[in-house]
């Protein structure tokens, strides 16, 4: 089985990635790894965002977790992203 990795695609000025900056943290002193690629300014993590988005979003915050496949796109609440981080979103 792959290794779970949680990957969060993000814009250094977006208004909902800063929004959900402080959520990304809460949930890393509880000691979930997420993996992030600021895209606005770095061409590679944008072809990274491209290639796990898939049409999904097409934005930022794009956040996937690839041992569900489940995806975030927007900013959520913090309930609904910690579920989706412990895949159990549906």
């Amino acid at each position: 089985m792959p290794k779970k990795r949680l990957l969060e695609f993000y814009g250094t000025e977006c208004k909902f990635c800063i929004k959900m900056a402080p959520l990304v943290e809460k949930l890393e002193k509880e000691g979930v790894k997420i993996e992030k690629f600021e895209v606005w300014h770095n061409s590679k993590n944008q072809k990274l965002q491209k290639q796990y988005d898939a049409g999904f979003c097409g934005g930022v915050p794009f956040f996937i977790n690839t041992e569900t496949g489940e995806w975030i796109c927007g900013a959520v609440s913090y309930d609904e992203f910690k579920k989706w981080a412990l895949g159990k979103k549906k």
